[in-house]
């Protein structure tokens, strides 16, 4: 097993700048990349929070509402929401399972399937555009140095859910 190093101090309070913080600028560049694959996006009448449960839908990564509300991290009444949106542009259905009538799953329709197939090529020239100078070396260091912010990231997370007196203070990672 990998031993953990302890913690650098990379930031410190009397010189932080929060857009100079990792934090910042990962937000910064997601809104970005979020902002113009909603561009892209636009013939298709999908906005940027609605793409994403479709394409988990597409990809048969979830078929009920409890399941993908948890996977884009929505709570129930604002998953329901979503789904009463893409329902009413015609891209999806839900239907309540025979075997227990308290599951509600999801089908795409025709033209939810077809808005879908779309999503996985823009979302590669804009994220390709964003990489623009980046050598291969570049990109998979990068990748990897995102990996293991995430996993650290999964940690602290785990500590806290371990221990709720530990690390409620979420503004202090921007």
């Amino acid at each position: 097993m990998k031993k953990s190093l302890p913690p650098r101090s990379f930031y410190r309070s009397e010189n932080y700048r929060p857009e100079d913080s990792v934090g910042y600028l990962m937000r910064q560049i997601i809104n970005m990349v979020g902002q113009e694959v909603e561009r892209q996006l636009a013939h298709t009448d999908l906005t940027n929070a609605q793409w994403v449960p479709l394409y988990k839908l597409y990809r048969g990564e979830t078929s009920t509402v409890a399941e993908l509300a948890r996977q884009c991290n929505l709570d129930a009444g604002a998953m329901t929401r979503m789904l009463d949106r893409l329902e009413a542009k015609g891209l999806c259905r839900r239907v309540r399972s025979e075997s227990d009538r308290r599951v509600v799953n999801i089908e795409l329709t025709p033209a939810g399937k077809q808005a879908a197939e779309q999503i996985p090529g823009i979302l590669c020239g804009v994220q390709n555009a964003h990489l623009t100078g980046f050598t291969d070396d570049d990109f998979h260091n990068l990748r990897e140095y995102l990996r293991r912010i995430l996993n650290n990231a999964k940690s602290i997370s785990n500590l806290a859910n371990d221990n709720p007196t530990h690390g409620t203070d979420t503004d202090a990672a921007h």
